[in-house]
């Protein structure tokens, strides 16, 4: 399979910046978060497939947040425990109140 353009396809994950002057190597952290934490499933493939498993998993393994259920997608997709991940450690040391 060829390699890809750029990460991703939808330029709605990025509506706060101009998607149009990303370097997709100088910003590939903030890239690849902000895909894994907004993208569907085939801009998640298209990120994977630019950058690589293994920059993909340095990348979301040392994020500090991710949203609670693309940090569990994250982890099946890196195929790594959940409890590895920056975000989970520091969601535990700063729990949220109770839902009362």
């Amino acid at each position: 399979m060829q390699k890809p353009t750029k990460p991703y396809d939808n330029k709605r994950i990025f509506w706060d910046v101009d998607a149009e002057k990303l370097e997709f190597e100088k910003k590939a952290s903030f890239i690849i978060e902000r895909v894994f934490e907004r993208g569907d499933v085939e801009d998640i493939r298209m990120c994977r497939r630019f950058y690589g498993d293994e920059k993909i998993t340095t990348v979301l393994l040392q994020a500090k947040y991710l949203p609670e259920k693309r940090m569990y997608l994250a982890s099946a997709v890196i195929d790594k425990p959940v409890n590895l991940f920056r975000c989970y450690m520091l969601r535990q040391s700063n729990p949220e109140l109770f839902p009362y």
